[in-house]
């Protein structure tokens, strides 16, 4: 039995669609922390993304799902899995910046001199400006820390995907200090079990692959021969085309993997070339 830990908020209903596509059906009720997972080799537990990374390291939990912000804030002694570039509602990583009011004297971190910074990643923050050598107070904050600033303190360190909600409050970014994306992390002795490490990258792999998929498609389409040198010479892959004869040696079938964000200006062009019945299809899972 392996014990994982996945994020309960804003990260859930992702993870639980991202697992779903790779293989595993997780369900749990409004008020459980013990979801169900058709797998008998896995137990669930929801936790707190922040808590993940403790629990992991203490041996608790054998992996989970968590930022790299959290693991930074722990400063937990875990084996890093893999990277998942997802979040709740977009695939760009999570950002924690310094901001300031927009029109404000404080220009960068040196200006924050004996002031007070407000943020809910404690650790991090202290860390970076002891390393720029500024003496500041920092305070915890338990949420709307973008509303703090000016008359509570005077800038703030947020996490940030869009920014959008620092500039809806007039405030300016004025450093990045980590970029958070979701990782897979593990405990060190769970990850020294063979059969545990097996299982655990297998998941992973699985995870990546169903992520892979989602930017991606597969065509198909017939040319005739007197066309392939054309059509060969606009198609983009992953790598080379599979190319097949047709049965009557009229012409071939070609497969490839694309950009699904190339294909509504690279079918028409294939169209043009002499390609004919295309066929777009989606993909569940891409291992390289």
């Amino acid at each position: 039995m392996v014990k994982i830990a996945v994020p309960k908020g804003s990260l859930q209903e992702s993870t639980f669609a991202l697992f779903k596509k790779a293989g595993w059906n997780f369900s749990v009720s409004s008020r459980s922390y013990t979801p169900t997972v058709d797998d008998d080799e896995l137990e669930a537990i929801l936790l707190r993304a922040q808590e993940i990374p403790r629990y992991v390291e203490m041996g608790v939990i054998d992996f989970g799902i968590t930022g790299y912000d959290n693991v930074c804030e722990c400063n937990a002694d875990v084996v890093e899995v893999c990277e998942l570039i997802y979040s709740k509602a977009t695939s760009k990583p999570y950002k924690w910046v310094l901001a300031a009011p927009k029109d404000g004297e404080i220009k960068c971190a040196e200006d924050l001199e004996g002031k007070r910074v407000a943020t809910e990643l404690m650790n991090v923050t202290k860390r970076y400006f002891k390393d720029k050598g500024v003496n500041v107070s920092v305070e915890y904050s338990m949420g709307a820390t973008e509303v703090k600033v000016p008359n509570l303190v005077d800038a703030v360190v947020e996490g940030t995907e869009t920014g959008s909600t620092l500039k809806a409050h007039n405030l300016a970014i004025l450093d990045e200090i980590l970029v958070s994306t979701t990782r897979l992390i593990c405990n060190k002795d769970a990850w020294a079990v063979p059969e545990k490490r097996e299982k655990i990258e297998n998941i992973a792999m699985m995870l990546k692959a169903a992520l892979e998929a989602e930017t991606l498609v597969g065509l198909k389409m017939n040319v005739e021969k007197k066309d392939l040198e054309g059509v060969l010479s606009i198609l983009p892959s992953l790598k080379n085309p599979t190319i097949n004869n047709l049965s009557d040696d009229s012409g071939v079938a070609i497969e490839i993997i694309v950009d699904h964000k190339k294909v509504r200006d690279l079918i028409p062009a294939l169209k043009r070339a002499g390609a004919s019945g295309i066929v777009e299809y989606p993909l569940s899972k891409v291992i390289y």
